[in-house]
């Protein structure tokens, strides 16, 4: 049993007849892989993450790499939610996100998985663009140790790259010198082409451009304009993503097939198992 020494620790005797005391001492270790811990899937994006039962931890539980908050502009602050009836004051982005995303870094030495993988924090911006901006800023910046940061121009890749997609305050962000958020592009601007380290993404809705929800064959025009589409993003060093997307193997496929990067669901189960089987 513990016994006290000199100098007022506790010491434990190894053995009843001699007094042969061991000092306990806490060492830290970095926090080790476990057989538990998911394998990443990079292209796993959880749509509407914040409306599962444990917003974040369900989707990093599954290996998801990607996951999307919709934030609104309120006086209690930046709160998640998909439609303004549903805000609650406890609901807040840093709450929810950044807080448990900060912990998990910690403990994983600088990283969101044990295992390197990049990870991304969608935030949809559903209030005024500019005020939601001007509040989002100063916060993400207090999380500066763990967010890919772009300093001039060059890109500081980090454990956590936010990508602010919804009403996007497009020429504020891109007059920063220093900011930690990209903006979420669309298929227009691979026509503008702003830098890429700007506008590291292409999304849309998939029926603004498709009208094949995984029926059948896809049809050989769209085939190819889907085709076409990612290898002029990949061609610019951005990544593709889609929106509303039916939730079908077969549609998954072909946007693996197409090397779609995100494929975007509600269903963390289905998809986790469909891209652990195909090995992507």
């Amino acid at each position: 049993m513990p016994v006290p020494c000199v100098d007022g620790r506790f010491y434990h005797c190894i053995s009843p007849l001699r007094t042969v005391c061991v000092l306990f001492a806490v060492v830290a270790l970095p926090f080790p892989a476990s057989a538990a811990d998911p394998t990443p899937l990079p292209r796993a994006h959880a749509h509407n993450d914040y409306e599962h039962s444990r917003p974040l931890l369900d989707a990093l539980d599954h290996g998801f790499c990607s996951v999307e908050a919709d934030i609104f502009l309120t006086r209690a602050g930046l709160l998640v939610a998909h439609d303004p009836i549903n805000l609650r004051t406890e609901r807040t982005l840093e709450a929810l996100y950044l807080e448990p995303l900060r912990e998990r870094v910690e403990e994983h030495g600088g990283k969101v998985y044990p295992h390197a993988a990049p990870f991304y924090l969608m935030i949809d911006v559903k209030t005024d663009a500019e005020a939601t901006y001007r509040a989002l800023e100063p916060l993400l910046a207090r999380y500066a140790d763990m967010l890919t940061v772009t300093r001039d121009g060059k890109v500081q890749p980090q454990a956590v790259t936010i990508i602010l997609s919804g009403n996007r305050a497009q020429e504020s962000i891109a007059a920063q010198s220093v900011r930690y958020v990209a903006i979420d592009g669309r298929p227009e601007d691979l026509d503008r082409h702003p830098p890429a380290e700007l506008v590291p993404w292409i999304s849309d809705r998939w029926g603004s451009l498709f009208s094949w929800n995984g029926e059948g064959p896809m049809p050989t025009d769209q085939r190819e304009k889907l085709d076409s589409l990612v290898r002029r993003a990949h061609g610019q060093g951005r990544k593709v993503r889609f929106w509303a997307t039916s939730e079908k193997p077969e549609l998954w496929t072909t946007l693996v097939a197409a090397d779609v990067d995100f494929i975007n669901t509600d269903r963390l189960d289905e998809l986790r198992e469909f891209l652990s089987a195909t090995k992507q």
